[in-house]
């Protein structure tokens, strides 16, 4: 009979990349049960997945007090034989289920305590004394449960340290979702220089792109696609005063098959964020993802991203905070399509080689193969998967 995984989230839509399209599709495949419970609207099966909603609260507050009780009472009812939540707020469900004797994971996607100083939302006075709180609660808390899976090596280290069982699953693409054949070589494209994020937000370098595509000679014909979401909402306000606004479409948030569409038809890939201190140490799946779909980037000159820029040639690195060096990136790019065609080409090389989740599945399954307690396990989901060690 096939092992019970019920996957909690609050914060993240139930269509989250690495939680469902990832993690959640692949326990599917390799034969277990799963269950995840999610803001959604209805019930549904999805991808070999049980969608079990939650409600949409108000707002952020609302969900952080009363998300977890719903979500509480939606893990009871699943009654699972693990429990992999992604949330921190959902730190207290988590140690109620530990502590009925549940195997409970807490899968990190950031580091949440380096992630204070940037959220708009909280007073800049309490930023640093929470930020304290929030890492020792959340160490206290990673010691006590049954294992940990961590996004990345920086937050797999830090961890390490409080859990043993802590396995790294880096948030690399799928290959078959973002590649395609069908679409126009990169240098045969339109001039457009695109983000893409979940969020649209000035430490992830709104005001800088905005100003940098304004720079731009107009022969050029250069435009600036934006998807995701305005964060905070009035954000648009203050861009549409930038000059190099009249240059940018605003694409918003787009499903999976509408990211992979936007990637086909860019010459560029953006990554101008801030040097946030979740930031530079983060690998961010936006680099990898360009990278996946054959286009060059300009990204943020953080050590963790130069490695991996400048180790496969994929790119050019810039001073995030500088428009005019943005600008001469974005127009290097687009007037040597050959160049950056090769870039492109390298980057997806790397992919294929190394920065794809079919290499991180495995790390996953193996992990739930030592918390199932048979070696068996993982054999047959390689079976299953029609994969081999």
């Amino acid at each position: 009979m096939a092992r019970k995984v019920c996957v909690l989230t609050s914060a993240h839509p139930p269509t989250d990349v690495r939680i469902f399209h990832k993690e959640c599709k692949t326990l599917a495949r390799a034969g277990y049960q799963v269950t995840l419970i999610a803001t959604a609207d209805n019930h549904a099966v999805i991808d070999g997945v049980t969608l079990t909603p939650l409600p949409r609260w108000k707002s952020r507050f609302g969900r952080i007090l009363r998300g977890p009780i719903a979500a509480y009472q939606k893990a009871l009812d699943a009654d699972a034989d693990i429990y992999h939540f992604h949330d921190p707020e959902l730190i207290p469900v988590a140690l109620l289920l530990q502590g009925a004797g549940k195997t409970v994971i807490y899968d990190i996607h950031e580091d949440v305590p380096r992630t204070i100083s940037y959220k708009t939302y909280l007073p800049g006075l309490l930023k640093e004394p929470i930020s304290r709180i929030a890492e020792i609660i959340e160490n206290w808390a990673g010691a006590r449960f049954s294992a940990l899976v961590a996004a990345n090596p920086i937050i797999g280290d830090r961890f390490l340290k409080v859990n043993e069982n802590t396995a790294i699953v880096n948030n690399y693409p799928r290959i078959e979702e973002l590649e395609s054949s069908a679409e126009a070589p990169a240098d045969k494209r339109e001039s457009i220089l695109l983000y893409v994020g979940m969020r649209i937000t000035r430490a992830r370098g709104a005001h800088e792109m905005v100003r940098a595509v304004g720079l731009l000679p107009d022969k050029l014909h250069a435009r600036l696609n934006l998807v995701g979401a305005w964060d905070p909402p009035d954000l648009q306000d203050s861009l549409s005063a930038i000059p190099g606004w009249d240059r940018t479409t605003f694409v918003g948030p787009l499903n999976r098959p509408g990211v992979a569409r936007e990637l086909h038809q860019a010459r560029v890939g953006l990554l101008i964020l801030h040097p946030e201190p979740n930031y530079v140490t983060s690998h961010p799946v936006k680099l990898f993802e360009y990278m996946c779909a054959g286009i060059p980037v300009i990204a943020s000159d953080f050590p963790i991203w130069r490695e991996i820029v400048t180790k496969s040639q994929c790119g050019i690195l810039v001073d995030p905070f500088n428009a005019e060096q943005i600008a001469q990136a974005m127009e290097y790019l687009l007037t040597h399509p050959e160049e950056a065609a090769e870039m492109g080409r390298r980057g997806m090389r790397a992919v294929h080689d190394r920065y794809n989740w079919a290499s991180e599945e495995m790390h996953l399954l193996q992990l739930y193969d030592r918390l199932s307690g048979s070696e068996a396990v993982y054999e047959r989901n390689l079976a299953n998967m029609g994969s081999t060690p």
